[in-house]
């Protein structure tokens, strides 16, 4: 089975606009570009994986892609994420691939087990939907979907049920795949809290700022391997 990888880039510069307040803009774009280059990195060492597709208006960000081997999409105009994966999708059909994995580009617990687990998880199944959630159970931070084109794409708030709802209509196979890893994205200042917890191994002390505690985190997602 054919299984290409789409991940959505924002622009680099954008990245994490949630956490501006906590964060400086340097912050912000080195960890989108680490991000990038260790999701890609992940999915390129996933052996089920065929081949991964970046979709970005960021011309830095299709550079660092196809770098590190991936195929890339220049998206234009006002940015429009359910329509841009969507043509990603449609092309990939051209490509006689037989089924898509969505991911986000920044989940920073990511492994190749997580990919090869979500993949391994849709079965044999001629249409099927495997779907990852993150830790409020609202979005989706892992699509898979067998043939390609099989359900609509609705990111966005609730999109988690909204996926599952569709993938019911659609009478596939539906799988809700459970994993802390994929549900652990940054977003708020309390990831990062929880973050700093998990890569460091103690809490946040007092007297440490949030700013000092993602500098941490980003020397210790550097130091970490690719599993």
């Amino acid at each position: 089975m054919s299984v290409w990888v789409v991940l959505p880039v924002k622009p680099l510069n954008m990245a994490k606009s949630r956490l501006a307040d906590v964060l400086t803009p340097e912050q912000r774009l080195r960890f989108a570009e680490g991000m990038l280059r260790r999701t890609l990195n992940v999915t390129r060492s996933t052996r089920s994986v065929t081949g991964t597709l970046v979709i970005s208006r960021d011309t830095k960000a299709l550079s660092i892609a196809r770098d590190l081997g991936a195929r890339t999409v220049q998206e234009s105009g006002a940015p429009a994420l359910n329509p841009a994966l969507m043509r990603a999708t449609q092309l990939l059909a051209t490509w006689r691939t037989e089924s898509v994995l969505v991911l986000p580009a920044d989940l920073p617990l990511l492994t190749s087990e997580d990919v090869a687990g979500v993949i391994r998880a849709g079965g044999d199944h001629e249409r099927s939907i495997v779907i990852a959630t993150d830790r409020s159970s609202d979005g989706t931070n892992a699509l898979f979907v067998r043939p390609p084109g099989l359900i609509a794409y609705e990111y966005g708030h609730h999109s988690y049920q909204r996926h599952l709802g569709f993938a019911r209509e659609a009478d596939a196979h539906v799988v809700e795949y459970k994993s802390e890893n994929l549900q652990f994205d940054l977003d708020l200042p309390q990831d990062i809290v929880d973050l700093y917890r998990t890569l460091i191994g103690q809490p946040l002390v007092r007297g440490v700022s949030l700013t000092e505690a993602f500098d941490a985190i980003q020397a210790a997602l550097e130091r970490r391997v690719v599993e």
